[in-house]
């Protein structure tokens, strides 16, 4: 159990309480509402088993979880769990619905741009002497993943040569075994986090019979009834903003909502600014108009395999999300905002 936040009250609108914990889990932070304050203990419990047992099976950065495992066996079938099964299968149906611009089978591209290992061991830009936080890239633009900083010496480009991709993966349901190519490796993040997020809240509302909201680094789920007036939500380029950081309030009343941005994960590699958002057709961080986007969905695993999309599709991400029919809010690089499908135009 990781240490957090001490368990809290809040209000609703309505005026009835809800019970808050927070800790950290998945190497990010972890947030549970219940609509009952008295069901918070047995409904965070059941949140951090989900969680573990989805850690142990997806993790791209512990050497005993299966993902490592299939991927350490890549060329051969390996036998897999159920979760594990469910979580590949997740994957590659988010490959097929965003034409592979959410593709499992980037995890070479991501070691070689430096996330080698969990984000909180990673060199920061703010944390670099003589270099600006993440200002010296405003907004996802430039240099990351490309152009040298400053007047340094040109540094080498990220080349990967891609030898399959996520059509190549075999994934035998019946025998619960699955085969990737040789020289891939996996990595679920576009998908694990909101369909973790998704499990874990429906596991709150039943052990607490009641509505139950998680959130996982800022990708959300609710299940269960929610509270009067819905969840109110502060959507910004970090979940770990002050609610006086520009951005938006709104109210969810069931399903998910899922933020990615190309401002908040990013660290050092190589003189270069990177970040987590790769173009499965480069192999480099994506290069895209937008620096942010939000999504919301019946599942928080929809919505957050769509905020992805829309980021790595950059110009074309409005007509794939209208054609998707899902709430959008995107924010572009110099920070105009643009909303669509219904979202609510509410200023900040």
């Amino acid at each position: 159990m990781s240490p957090g936040a001490p368990d809290t009250l809040t209000r609703s609108q309505s005026g009835g309480e809800l019970a808050c914990a927070s800790w950290r889990a998945l190497g990010t932070s972890v947030v549970l509402r219940v609509t009952d304050p008295r069901a918070l203990v047995a409904a965070r419990a059941h949140v951090e088993r989900e969680l573990d047992a989805i850690d142990r099976a997806c993790s791209r950065f512990r050497a005993d979880s299966e993902l490592t495992r299939v991927n350490e066996s890549a060329g051969r079938f390996r036998q897999v769990s159920e979760l594990l099964a469910q979580a590949l299968e997740l994957a590659l149906r988010a490959a097929v619905v965003t034409d592979g611009a959410v593709d499992p089978t980037i995890g070479c591209a991501l070691e070689l741009a430096g996330y080698d290992r969990d984000w909180q061991e990673l060199p920061h830009p703010s944390c670099e002497a003589g270099l600006p936080g993440a200002g010296d890239a405003p907004h996802g633009g430039a240099p990351v993943g490309g152009a040298p900083v400053g007047g340094a010496a040109r540094t080498p480009a990220i080349t990967l040569r891609r030898r399959s991709s996520w059509r190549a993966i075999a994934l035998d349901r019946v025998h619960a075994r699955v085969r990737i190519p040789g020289g891939i490796r996996l990595d679920l993040g576009a998908t694990a986090k909101g369909w973790a997020a998704d499990r874990a809240a429906q596991a709150a509302a039943r052990a607490a019979d009641c509505g139950a909201l998680v959130s996982i680094g800022g990708d959300i789920a609710t299940a269960g009834r929610s509270p009067a007036g819905g969840w109110r939500i502060r959507v910004t380029d970090d979940h770990h903003s002050p609610p006086t950081a520009p951005g938006q309030t709104i109210a969810v009343h069931s399903g998910g909502l899922a933020t990615s941005s190309t401002t908040v994960r990013r660290w050092r590699h190589e003189g270069r600014t990177m970040h987590h958002i790769i173009d499965p057709a480069t192999g480099e961080p994506a290069r895209t108009r937008w620096r942010t986007v939000s999504v919301a969905a019946a599942t928080c695993a929809e919505a957050n395999i769509a905020t992805t999309a829309a980021l790595v599709k950059g110009d074309a991400a409005t007509d794939w999300l209208a054609v998707q029919g899902l709430p959008a809010r995107l924010v572009d690089n110099d920070g105009v905002v643009l909303c669509i499908n219904g979202w609510p135009r509410s200023p900040g």
